[in-house]
């Protein structure tokens, strides 16, 4: 197979069939399948990211997403950014994270600096 960069659908289409075939077998690391295999990942996830990208969540979105996959609660939360009051304001929308806030949500419930500070609109009420 001449492996070139994807251009269409109908290539990516190809190219994941290919891969899911080359993933069926038994391949022996540094062989020309998984050598092929290696490549072909790579272009169908250059195309993926140019043609269906993924937008960052927002970061309140993030997390609210995170304290669920922790089993963690609102005022687990609370404690984390000093003050029940505080974490409220935070997840309706009423109140901008801190940098503190950021190191904080990044050390203790790995959630990526990049999420948390992006920009994101307060809620006016």
């Amino acid at each position: 197979m001449l492996i070139k960069p994807i251009k269409n659908h109908k290539e990516h289409k190809d190219y994941l069939a290919r891969a899911y075939s080359l993933l069926q077998k038994d391949l022996k690391p540094d062989s020309k399948e998984s050598d092929e295999l290696e490549v072909i990942s790579i272009l169908i996830e250059a195309y993926e990211k140019e043609k269906y990208p993924i937008e960052a969540p927002n970061p309140i979105e993030a997390i609210l997403f995170r304290l669920e996959q922790l089993g963690m609660n609102k005022s687990e939360l609370s404690k984390l950014l000093g003050s029940r009051s505080r974490a409220s304001e935070i997840l309706r929308g009423k109140r901008k994270l801190s940098l503190n806030m950021i190191r904080k949500l990044n050390e203790e419930l790995g959630i990526s600096a990049q999420t948390l500070i992006q920009d994101y609109e307060l809620v006016n009420r």
